[in-house]
């Protein structure tokens, strides 16, 4: 009887009711819906949910799952009403969902492609700037009077988008790739200097004390006593700079690149190609999605301490 309740949900409801959807007939357009292909990714997301709802003991964790994929329902309802169903949007700028789930099928192993250079990109910025920015963080935090003065300008640099560092980085760097990194690791780079200079800096002073009564030396103070310290505030700085890269992704892309999701999305959103740029747009999204995950539960393993 609890899992019989488990299953009477508002998602499993709006899942019906998307299926449902195919029993009012289409108006006329110019780009075929699909519809199948939604049928498809609307099974595929309902079994998931299933298989969390049956298995999972934890009731927030389930709750929050199904509420994510009820609302993922409700949207794919409305943007079929609103497409297919009724025409109330231009079918040639918003297309209805099961031709772009159908665009997502065709150009799968495009879109493989796409996303491995992209991911490339991506974490070769991204990882660069971690290795310099937190050493160099703890240093200037450690110092508190160069750390607050530091502080001010990694806030003040921070402020500035990274795209208008383009134009240098493209006649000072041999490739239009390397600039591309350079935007990757600029968006990344400030964000987890300020927020490692910060946590420094907020490290409680009887947890200072308590390690020099110890007679803990420098080096040891500085990466067994003050950097574990300092790592709530160190991943706010590391998120930021995540998501910021991902944002930047298609900018950077831009730079003469000839593969990647942003190059994807541009190069057919020039053509009016626009299934396919939103194709592009929705893999994008559940990518950086799965990422953001892993990413979150690597922060909660290395703060596991906290609990």
């Amino acid at each position: 009887m609890a899992r019989l309740r488990r299953l009477l949900t508002v998602s499993n409801l709006l899942f019906i009711a998307l299926l449902l959807l195919r029993l009012i007939p289409d108006r006329a357009l110019r780009v075929q819906d699909h519809f199948e292909y939604t049928t498809y990714f609307a099974i595929a997301l309902e079994a998931v949910m299933l298989a969390v709802t049956l298995t999972t003991k934890n009731d927030r964790i389930r709750h929050v799952f199904t509420d994510v994929i009820g609302f993922l329902f409700a949207f794919l309802c409305a943007w079929t009403l609103a497409t297919a169903k009724f025409k109330v949007l231009n079918e040639a700028v918003f297309p209805p969902p099961g031709a772009v789930f159908q665009a997502m099928a065709v150009d799968v192993k495009v879109m493989f492609a796409n996303i491995g250079s992209s991911l490339v990109l991506v974490f070769r910025g991204y990882v660069l700037a971690l290795v310099i920015a937190i050493p160099l963080g703890l240093f200037l935090g450690w110092n508190v009077r160069v750390g607050s003065a530091a502080g001010y300008i990694s806030k003040f640099l921070a402020s500035i988008s990274p795209i208008v560092y383009i134009p240098y980085f493209i006649v000072l760097l041999p490739t239009f790739r390397s600039a591309s990194v350079a935007v990757m690791f600029m968006a990344a780079f400030w964000p987890t200097l300020a927020s490692t200079m910060s946590g420094v800096l907020g490290v409680e002073k009887r947890i200072l004390d308590s390690a020099k009564t110890l007679g803990v030396g420098h080096g040891t103070m500085l990466f067994r006593v003050v950097l574990p310290a300092a790592l709530p505030q160190i991943f706010i700085g590391c998120n930021q700079g995540l998501s910021v890269s991902f944002i930047l992704l298609t900018s950077a892309e831009m730079i003469g690149a000839r593969s990647g999701m942003g190059y994807y999305v541009n190069n057919y959103a020039n053509f009016g190609n626009y299934t396919r740029a939103l194709a592009g747009v929705f893999v994008i999204g559940i990518v950086v999605t799965v990422i953001t995950f892993f990413f979150n539960i690597l922060q909660r393993w290395l703060l596991r301490w906290k609990r």
